[in-house]
C-alpha cells in the first residue's frame, strides 16, 4: 500500500530561483541530504532533466532509482519513479506558488515499497524524507 506525504515551507526566493536549485540535479549530493549521486540520463528539450538516477541513503538504507520528471515553467515539476530496487512505485512534485516573502513551496510524495517493512518505520522514513528535501531546499536557496 502507497504511503502518501504532503508539506509544504516559505523560502525567501522568487520561484525561478528556486525552481533553478531544484533542477540542478548535478548539485543535489551538495545539499539533498539522503542523495549521495545523480546522473541525468536523458535531457529535456527545455534543457532541464527528463530522466535521472538518483542513489540514496536514509537511516542506513540505500536505494536506487530512475525517474522520469514533467516540468511546467517554475511553476510545477512532478516525477513519476520508472525504476527501482527498493520501491514498487513513486511519484511526486514540488509547486511553487509566490507569496509575500518569496515562494511557498509544496511537496508531495507518494511511495510503495518493494520490501517489507512496517508501517510505522515507512511512514517514519518518509516524514524524513520529506522533511529533509523541504529544510534542505530552503537553506540551499537562502544560504
Amino acid at each position: 500500500m502507497p504511503d502518501h506525504a504532503h508539506e509544504s515551507i516559505d523560502i525567501a526566493g522568487d520561484p525561478a530561483t528556486v525552481m533553478a536549485v531544484i533542477a540542478d540535479f548535478g548539485a543535489y549530493s551538495q545539499w539533498a541530504g539522503p542523495v549521495k549521486k545523480t546522473e541525468v540520463l536523458e535531457p529535456g528539450e527545455d534543457g532541464r532533466a527528463r530522466k535521472v538516477r538518483i542513489d540514496v541513503e536514509l537511516m542506513g538504507l540505500s536505494d536506487s532509482y530512475v525517474n522520469e520528471y514533467t516540468w511546467d515553467g517554475d511553476r510545477k515539476v512532478s516525477w513519476t519513479m520508472l525504476e527501482g530496487r527498493s520501491q514498487k512505485s513513486q511519484s511526486g512534485s514540488y509547486t511553487l506558488e509566490p507569496n509575500g516573502v518569496g515562494t511557498r513551496v509544496v511537496y508531495d510524495l507518494t511511495v510503495e515499497v518493494a520490501i517489507p517493512v512496517p508501517g510505522l518505520i515507512r511512514r517514519r522514513i518518509q516524514s524524513k524524507v520529506v522533511d529533509a528535501a523541504l529544510k534542505d531546499l530552503k537553506k540551499r536557496v537562502e544560504g
